[in-house]
This record gives structure tokens, C-alpha cells and sequence, in this order.
């Protein structure tokens, strides 16, 4: 369908719902005047059932999941609801009087008290389940699609052994000249006397090319401080943490303080845990 047929089907769809309103409209706010409602409230009345009708309608296009599920679960409960106020309205011809006040909107007294205790629920319902569902629409996050694009922070992440490196191609040595000789009748010159030279084909000079990522630090590049043991950085801990309070012993203020890896700071944190509450149950005792 081209955009002008969704134009034109959408604007249908707006003047049926339009319409379908105000025909609600008119059943709906006769109904709120038989309970009890003042002028400005039954005229209300029609917005706070099928506005909400028309809130959940949206909220279900959007959510997902559960969510999607709870919208459409309201919006066939206001719908049932709106329903069988108009059907009522249909069969009480006193609800069509224009000067009508308050009136029954059944016969049977558990009927009526039914119908009345729907239609003055309505309006509560729809401030519960309105924010509700508002709330719901403005903390969605829509699913990410696996088969898109990845993201920048993704391409960042990536280490370097996983992205491919590109080849670069030696070039083939280029060869020596090799001097010619003029030939010498043999006996016409004294070999003796003929100075040698040696030559010596140098090599081409290699290319220079990138370093392969491997994941590894140079020798050159490591640290010269010796590797302490568990023992030695607990001991080093005790003493640099000793005016610490304990929601202060976290494993990245440790990490900074004693300058080693974080799996070797979450492991001094514990034991220093353990050691103050091991001294605070002592001093309980």
C-alpha cells in the first residue's frame, strides 16, 4: 500500500472512531447524570471510559511482552464496560429525559446496585490503570535487533585479535648483477699478480611492517615490581586500611590503594571483611 492509501485509511479510521464516540458519548454522560454526577461531571464521564479505551489501544502498540498483554486486558475490560452502559442506556427510556436526576438504572435492587457500583468505578479504574500504563510506555525500551547494524561502542569493545589484519606482501628480493669477465688467454698474464676482489651480494632490506596485536605485554614494556602473594598484599591491606570504616573497604578503593589487579583486591576485601567481623563478634562475646 503506498502512503497515500495509509493517509487515507487512517483518516477512516479517525472519523468511524469519531463518530462511534459521540454516539458513546451521548449514552455514557446520561448515565453518570442517573448516578448522582453534576453537569460538568457527566459530561466528563464519556472521556474518562473511552479515553482510556483509546489510551490502551495505543499502549498496546507499543509495549511488548506482558506489558502488551496487561493494555489489551484493559482495553476489553473498559470496552465490556462501556458496553453494557450503553445497552442499559437502551433499556431505561428515563436515562433519554434531558431534566432527569437521579434514577435507577434497573429494576432489581442487586442489578441496580451492580450497574452502579461499575459505572462509579470506572473513573477510579482509569486513574490506576492509566498512570499505570503511562508508566509502563515511558520506561519500554524496545528489543535491540541481533541482525542490525552494531553499535559503536560495540566495534569499540572488540579486541584487537578478533579483527582481521591485513597481509602485507614482501617484495620478491631484486637480483645482484653479476659482473661479466673478459676472457684471458691462458699463460698471457700472471695470475699472481691479479688482485682479487670479493664481492658480496647484499641482502635487500626487509619491510618493515606492523606488530601483530597477541594480546600479550612486552618483556620491555612489563613492570619491574615483583609479583607480591596473597599473604603480602593482605599484610600490606592491614596496615593501609586499618583507620578505614567498613563501607570504605570496597574492592576499587583497595585496588587503588594497593596498586594490583581487581580479582586480587575483591579477594583482600573479603578477608579484611571477614577478619573485622570475625573481631567485632570477639568484642560482643
Amino acid at each position: 500500500m503506498n502512503r497515500t492509501g495509509k493517509v487515507l485509511l487512517v483518516l477512516a479510521l479517525v472519523a468511524v472512531v469519531g463518530m462511534a464516540f459521540r454516539v458513546s458519548w451521548n449514552a455514557l454522560r446520561d448515565v453518570a447524570r442517573a448516578i448522582g454526577a453534576d453537569t460538568t461531571a457527566a459530561w466528563l464521564y464519556p472521556f474518562v471510559v473511552d479515553g482510556l479505551m483509546a489510551l490502551a489501544l495505543v499502549a498496546a502498540l507499543v509495549l511488548t511482552g506482558d506489558a502488551r498483554k496487561f493494555a489489551l486486558r484493559v482495553l476489553a475490560s473498559y470496552t465490556l464496560a462501556s458496553l453494557v452502559l450503553n445497552y442499559v442506556h437502551g433499556l431505561v427510556p428515563d436515562l433519554h429525559s434531558q431534566s432527569i436526576g437521579w434514577s435507577r438504572l434497573a429494576e432489581g435492587d442487586w442489578t441496580n446496585w451492580a450497574l452502579v457500583l461499575l459505572a462509579t468505578s470506572l473513573p477510579v479504574g482509569s486513574i490506576y490503570f492509566g498512570s499505570d500504563l503511562v508508566a509502563k510506555v515511558l520506561h519500554h525500551h524496545p528489543p535491540v535487533d541481533p541482525t542490525g547494524p552494531e553499535s559503536t561502542q560495540t566495534n569499540v569493545n572488540r579486541s584487537m585479535a578478533e579483527l582481521a589484519e591485513p597481509v602485507v606482501e614482501e617484495p620478491a628480493a631484486l637480483p645482484v648483477p653479476v659482473p661479466e669477465l673478459e676472457s684471458v688467454p691462458v699463460g698471457s698474464v700472471d695470475v699472481s699478480a691479479v688482485p682479487v676482489e670479493v664481492r658480496v651480494p647484499v641482502a635487500a632490506a626487509e619491510v618493515s611492517r606492523p606488530r601483530r596485536a597477541t594480546g600479550r605485554v612486552p618483556v620491555a614494556a612489563r613492570s619491574a615490581r615483583p609479583v607480591r602473594s596473597e599473604a603480602e598484599l593482605l599484610a600490606e591491606a592491614r596496615s593501609l586500611t586499618e583507620s578505614w570504616p567498613v563501607e570504605k573497604l570496597t574492592g576499587e578503593g583497595i585496588r587503588k590503594a594497593l596498586h594490583t589487579s581487581a580479582a586480587k583486591a575483591r579477594i583482600v576485601r573479603e578477608a579484611l571483611r571477614a577478619e573485622r567481623e570475625r573481631d567485632a563478634a570477639a568484642v560482643v562475646s
